[in-house]
């Protein structure tokens, strides 16, 4: 396996009040060069639906949606050596630099998409940003325990951090 870069810049602008971690774009989402690329992971379904609008479809669609409601997005990883898009298989992971973002972004919560983006921000970044991060059941067609329903449940906990 050899190590892949991250080729997805992160979304956000300065009126962002929530960042919401994945781990790292699978497969279809480096094809896309869009974060959630594959057709069945329900990110978007499930992120729209709490925010009461339109399922976004296009690259601008998706980014015009996070930024109106004030959302950051972006993984825990910068690069790391995987097997197809299996967040089982990552090693050798290289943390993304969150400095960046976090000094043009008024980021008031962490939201992580996943057991993995949750243990590896924990474990690399939540020191260096001072912000603990909130774990969110994922999005992912592999996590069926969970239907878009209880997605929507349980994901709704970002209101309240989105708020003035």
């Amino acid at each position: 396996m050899e190590q892949v870069t991250h080729p997805i810049a992160p979304v956000f602008d300065k009126s962002s009040r929530i960042l919401i971690l994945g781990s790292f774009p699978s497969v279809k989402s480096r094809e896309a060069a869009f974060f959630y690329g594959h057709p069945q992971n329900r990110f978007w379904k499930v992120v729209s639906g709490v925010l009461g609008c339109d399922c976004p479809q296009t690259i601008e669609e998706k980014r015009t949606m996070l930024l109106a409601h004030h959302i950051a997005l972006w993984d825990v990883i910068a690069s790391c050596r995987i097997e197809g898009s299996s967040d089982s298989s990552i090693r050798d992971a290289v943390p993304t630099d969150l400095s960046v973002l976090l000094a043009h972004a008024p980021i008031r919560a962490v939201f992580c998409n996943g057991q993995t983006a949750f243990r590896l921000y924990a474990r690399y970044q939540e020191q260096e940003t001072g912000l603990p991060a909130m774990l969110l059941p994922s999005t992912s067609p592999a996590n069926a325990a969970y239907s878009v329903p209880r997605l929507l449940e349980s994901w709704s906990v970002i209101l309240p951090a989105l708020q003035e």
